[in-house]
Parts: C-alpha cells; sequence; structure tokens
C-alpha cells in the first residue's frame, strides 16, 4: 500500500496491484504493476521477458529455410504471415523471381491468416464484455480455416507453411473447396456476429472511450497495423510498399476517428469483409492464367527435390543433402522487407556476410512495438477496463521478446 499526505490531518491511501502475469488476460507471461485510487488506474508500469527464447540469436544460427519455424512463435494467431513474409524477405536477398501463381497463392493464405487473427482479437473483446456467443459462434470458422492449413502442410497452429520461393507441393482439390467454401459461407457468419455487438448498447458503453489514443500519440509510439488505423491513419504496408502481387489487387483500407476500443473492433471487422473480397480476386485471376501448375520458384538450392528423384538422380541428391545440410551460400548483402501482419508491420532486418547462416536478423514485432503505450491508455480508466484496452489491441505475447 502506498500513502501520501493530501492535507494537514488527512491521508489518502492509494493501492498498488499486480495485474499478471499470473491472469488469463496476461496469458501468464507479462505482468502490469497498477497504482489504483479504488477501481481507477492511476499510473502502469509493464514488465515483458516471461518468455524470452533468444529468437533472432537462435535464427542466426541456423540455416535459412531453418528459420521459418521460429517464427510461427511470433504471433501464432497468424503464423503463416510470418512465415511467409520471412521466405521473401530471402528471397528480396537472393533476388529470386516468383511465378505469379504462387504469389496469388500466398495472398490467399495470408488473407486467411488475416482473418483467423482477426476473428480471435474481436471475438475475445466480446468475452471480455461479457457476451460470450459471438465468441463460440465465430471460433468455428477459424477452425475450419486451421484446417485449410493442415490439408496444405500438415499442421494448425504453428504452420511451417510455404517454403522459400513458394510451397511445398500444389494445393490440393481439398484444399480450394475448403477455401472456397469460406468465401461462400463465412459472410452470413459475420453479419449475424455483427448483429450481436455492432449496435448492442452494452457493448457501445463499455468500448467507446475505452483505451483511446490519437493519431498523434499513435505515430510518435510507432504503431502500425490495425491499432494505428483504428485512430485515422491509413497506413498499410499492403498498399504503401505493396509485395506478393498485392498491387494488382482492389481493396479499401478502413478507419476510426477516436482510436478507442470500439474502433478497434470495427477496423478488425471490416478488414476481414476486405479479405474475403481479396480472396475472391486472387482466385479469379488464378483462372486467368495460363501457368495451372506451379507452386514454387525455379531454386534448386532452396527447394527439395522430388523424393523419387533423389533416389534415380545424382544432381537431384546433391541438391537434396546440401538443403538439409544447410550449405547453400547466399550473397553478401542487407536487406529489409516488411508485410503487413495481422497486428501491423512485420519487418524482417536481414544481414548476410556470404555464409550460410545469417550473419544478423533482426524482427520488427508490431506487438512489441505498440505494447509501451499500454500504460498511457489505460491511465484514467478503470480496472475493467484496462482488460478490454489490451484485449483490443491484441497483444500477442510471442511478439513481446526477442
Amino acid at each position: 500500500m502506498d500513502t501520501s499526505v493530501t492535507l494537514p490531518g488527512e491521508t489518502k491511501t492509494y493501492t498498488t496491484l499486480n495485474l499478471g502475469p499470473t491472469h488469463p488476460a496476461t496469458h501468464g507471461i507479462f505482468q502490469n504493476v497498477l497504482k489504483m485510487d479504488g477501481e481507477v488506474i492511476l499510473d502502469a508500469q509493464q514488465t515483458i521477458g516471461y518468455i524470452h527464447r533468444a529468437f533472432e540469436k537462435l535464427a542466426e544460427h541456423k540455416p535459412f529455410y531453418q528459420v521459418t519455424p521460429l517464427t510461427d512463435r511470433l504471433n501464432y494467431c497468424s503464423s503463416p504471415i510470418n512465415n511467409i513474409g520471412w521466405h521473401m524477405t530471402v528471397e528480396k536477398l537472393i533476388r529470386a523471381e516468383i511465378p505469379r501463381r504462387v504469389e496469388y497463392m500466398r495472398v490467399i493464405i495470408m488473407e486467411l491468416s488475416r482473418i483467423t487473427d482477426h476473428i480471435i482479437c474481436n471475438s475475445v473483446i466480446g468475452v471480455d464484455t461479457g457476451a460470450m456467443t459471438g465468441f463460440l459462434y465465430v471460433f468455428q470458422w477459424r477452425e475450419f480455416i486451421y484446417e485449410i492449413y493442415e490439408e496444405i502442410c500438415g499442421e494448425r497452429l504453428t504452420t511451417n507453411i510455404g517454403r522459400i520461393g513458394g510451397f511445398e507441393r500444389d494445393f490440393s482439390e481439398t484444399a480450394w473447396r475448403k477455401i472456397r467454401h469460406i468465401v461462400k459461407e463465412l459472410p452470413a457468419s459475420l453479419k449475424e456476429f455483427e448483429k450481436l455487438l455492432v449496435r448492442n448498447r452494452i457493448f457501445m458503453d463499455r468500448t467507446i472511450g475505452c483505451g483511446p489514443i490519437s493519431a498523434e500519440r499513435a505515430l510518435a509510439f510507432s504503431f502500425s497495423g490495425p491499432n494505428l488505423r483504428a485512430a485515422g491513419v491509413d497506413y498499410d504496408v499492403r498498399v504503401m510498399n505493396p509485395y506478393s502481387s498485392y498491387q494488382d489487387f482492389s481493396f479499401e483500407i478502413p478507419l476510426g476517428t477516436n482510436g478507442d476500443t470500439y474502433d478497434r473492433f470495427m477496423v478488425r471487422e471490416e478488414e476481414m469483409w476486405q479479405s474475403l473480397d481479396i480472396i475472391r480476386q486472387a482466385l479469379d485471376k488464378l483462372d486467368t492464367l495460363d501457368d495451372k501448375t506451379s507452386f514454387h520458384a525455379d531454386l534448386p538450392d532452396f527447394y527439395l527435390p522430388p523424393k523419387e528423384e533423389v533416389y534415380d538422380s545424382m544432381e537431384a541428391l546433391i541438391y537434396h543433402f546440401k538443403i538439409v545440410m544447410g550449405e547453400t551460400d547466399v550473397p553478401v548483402g542487407e536487406v529489409y522487407h516488411c508485410v503487413e501482419g495481422g497486428n501491423g508491420e512485420l519487418g524482417f532486418w536481414l544481414v548476410s556476410d556470404g555464409g550460410r547462416q545469417a550473419f544478423r536478423l533482426h524482427f520488427r514485432r508490431p506487438c512489441f512495438i505498440y505494447y509501451q503505450a499500454y500504460p498511457e491508455m489505460i491511465r484514467g480508466g478503470l480496472l475493467s477496463d484496462a482488460i478490454l484496452t489490451m484485449s483490443s489491441m491484441n497483444v500477442i505475447a510471442g511478439e513481446l521478446d526477442a
């Protein structure tokens, strides 16, 4: 307990409260020390480091293709975006040319990942306002998208999806059928979800004005992604610095005005509609391509040859050995590549000295960047608003520690 004298003979008592790390909202791995006046938060100090894994240093000691599973553990709610972002970084260094069909397939997977990420965030915001039904209703679609991942690569959460140059194999007919099912059936569920919350008076009262941040302060904290756009700044990496053929697609950038919990919810909600539209466009564009078979670039130094060729061809056996043993050199150089992750600009800074591993690696994790603003956003609010604000920021613990 902290006590401070306010007037002669009067004493004001403040409470120090540990919000986490042993709390469901903080995932058991990050802590906020709150100074409370009753239910009102006067000040806050966050602590991270409970999940420190040194993944940047681990990545510097692995061959480039073995870094992919480490990126899964960043934002594990949309890990395929992490995987593909890393692959494109290496491709930028080695100046690889990627077939257009592969680029469109990547766009489909990344937009599906964005939908799963936003489903988690927005449905949990509903739970934290006391509305459990929406969470249970839309989570089935997250599971269905995980079935698509499983069909493509055999994994669901930490996907290790794709390879430097493309994908390990072409999508099966089952995968394509499930993707088209998502595009056709998810809109009805999204509309139902929005009917439950968007104009719900209790939900609006709990979220409007909760945890606001202005555009100026958001930029000062280097915000990006939905949290920045909710404050009214129209920055999206897919538009400002297009990658993987995003320049071929037409979509809107939803914006908020107040930068509060309600705006963050609405921006993510609209982004799911935009992602569905992008996937529709990608499916249509795939049908117009003459190339119906490519699923990776011509990169024999990075792409494992078919197993049947390894048994019969000496050249295939050599490439297989070099890739598995990590004996592929890359050019000397320094590159930075970023993608629009589920929570904002996910960047990879790669320095190569020409060896078989990165000389230096740094990952720009959006959650780590904007979590520093959390004390400012909850100061002056109620304790219950602190949980809701954290949920609406979508703080993913895997991105906090390097």
